[in-house]
């Protein structure tokens, strides 16, 4: 009688043990829209200090524009340069 109880629960030990939730964060499916929007953040922030630095912005509207646009036409393949500009709302 034990043997067959033993028999009836270990398949269904098994069962439970492996399909038990995971510990691990799922990761998210905009991981990489994320990593684009954070280097265009910074890529637009170096490039606007570079002009401002070699005296070929104006101040730094023209030189946030000028970097937006370098931007866009440098990384084009990428959706930051893609989507909107945050500050206009315009794609150029």
């Amino acid at each position: 009688m034990k043997r067959l109880v033993l028999i009836c629960l270990l398949p269904a030990a098994a069962i439970i043990s492996v399909t038990g939730c995971s510990s691990k964060p799922k990761p998210t499916p905009f991981i990489a829209t994320e990593v684009e929007e954070n280097f265009k953040q910074r890529w637009i922030a170096k490039r606007m200090a570079d002009l401002q630095a070699t005296k070929q912005a104006a101040d730094a509207r023209e030189a946030r524009r000028i970097a937006t646009d370098e931007f866009k036409q440098k990384f084009a393949a990428t959706t930051a340069a893609q989507q909107p500009d945050a500050t206009t709302g315009v794609t150029r």
